[in-house]
């Protein structure tokens, strides 16, 4: 068995590498159903009646893949602390195994925390590879966690071209020192970053938008962004959760999820675009999910169209983080990559 600290998995998974192990499990799963097994996530609050903690949350997240020789199962434990920040610790933290169903055997534990970055942000890199406009200059990141990182390294990484990138966060130092690390790590984009102080200024000129918040209400309405924009949402994964406005919903020319059934419990932005008296969007309205844009079955006027606005919300799924699990842990078995232990 391998093990897998978050040092070793950094260094060993890069973004096109989750990309396309994203990719090929969406292409497999629509061509194999049966060889994709991933129930839903089980959810446990934290400290909901304890007021000395913030009210975190516990999940549990299993999932097989099949990959036509053999069948693993991969199960993903996460815990979210609030109160982390304050003593200098993530505020997510996760662990990830790996064992081959034939024999039992755990091939390898790792350091989920890294790898639910990476396949989160390779998911909105999916989305704007076949949503956004092929000749995008700018990006908007709304809200600099942890999250947001990555998720401009996906765009990054399907848009190259991009030249100028805006950063928005309620805290103007967590923007800065997004700025200073990103222009360190990834030196060989020619992009200007530039930390704006209001919201309006980041995503008025953006022809993609990166949202990753814990925000309740919409955070800006559709006449503050250009009319064609792309917009990756992967905050709000709860239900009284929002990011998102209604008007942005209602007016976006396509809608797509990376988890149908997922969104459904959990995508607050669209569960309370649905539910709201006054906004035209339902569930009906949704342009359908990542699976069907990967394999083309979404209309190709659709997925080529150039005029209006698209969004894509992503809430994860179990299968998504054992697709790039997977694929880190086949790299440590035949490479030797971490730390052997007998178990």
């Amino acid at each position: 068995m391998q093990l897998l600290n978050q040092a070793v998995v950094t260094e060993h998974l890069n973004m096109q590498a989750a990309i396309e192990a994203v990719e090929s499990l969406l292409t497999q799963q629509a061509a194999h159903p049966n060889w994709v097994k991933a129930p839903e996530r089980l959810v446990i609050e934290t400290f909901s009646e304890d007021s000395k903690h913030s009210s975190g949350s516990h999940l549990s997240m299993p999932a097989t893949i099949y990959d036509g020789d053999q069948e693993y199962t991969t199960v993903k434990l996460v815990t979210i602390c609030p109160d982390n920040p304050s003593r200098n610790m993530p505020t997510t933290t996760a662990i990830i195994t790996v064992s081959n169903n034939d024999t039992g055997e755990i091939l390898a534990i790792m350091d989920g925390i890294y790898i639910t970055q990476v396949r989160t942000a390779a998911l909105s890199g999916i989305a704007t590879k076949y949503m956004a406009k092929s000749d995008c200059q700018s990006v908007a990141v709304v809200g600099c966690g942890g999250m947001a990182y990555e998720q401009l390294h996906a765009v990054m990484t399907v848009r190259p071209d991009t030249k100028k990138v805006y950063l928005w966060n309620r805290n103007n130092e967590g923007a800065e020192q997004f700025k200073t690390k990103f222009a360190r790590d990834y030196a060989q984009w020619d992009v200007e970053i530039q930390v704006c102080k209001e919201i309006g200024e980041a995503i008025r000129d953006a022809d993609i938008i990166n949202v990753a918040t814990r925000a309740t209400e919409g955070l800006f309405s559709i006449e503050q962004i250009k009319s064609d924009a792309h917009i990756n949402a992967v905050g709000a994964y709860q239900p009284s959760m929002k990011e998102i406005s209604n008007d942005v919903v209602a007016g976006s020319n396509m809608v797509v999820v990376d988890d149908l059934a997922g969104s459904r419990h959990e995508a607050g932005d669209l569960i309370q675009a649905h539910n709201a008296s006054d906004c035209s969007w339902t569930w009906d309205d949704l342009s359908g999910d990542l699976q069907a844009l990967v394999t083309g079955e979404l209309k190709e006027d659709m997925t080529k169209s150039k005029k209006g606005i698209t969004l894509f919300k992503s809430v994860g799924a179990a299968s998504f983080d054992a697709a790039v699990a997977l694929y880190i842990a086949k790299q440590a078995v035949q490479k030797n990559i971490g730390s052997s232990v007998d178990w």
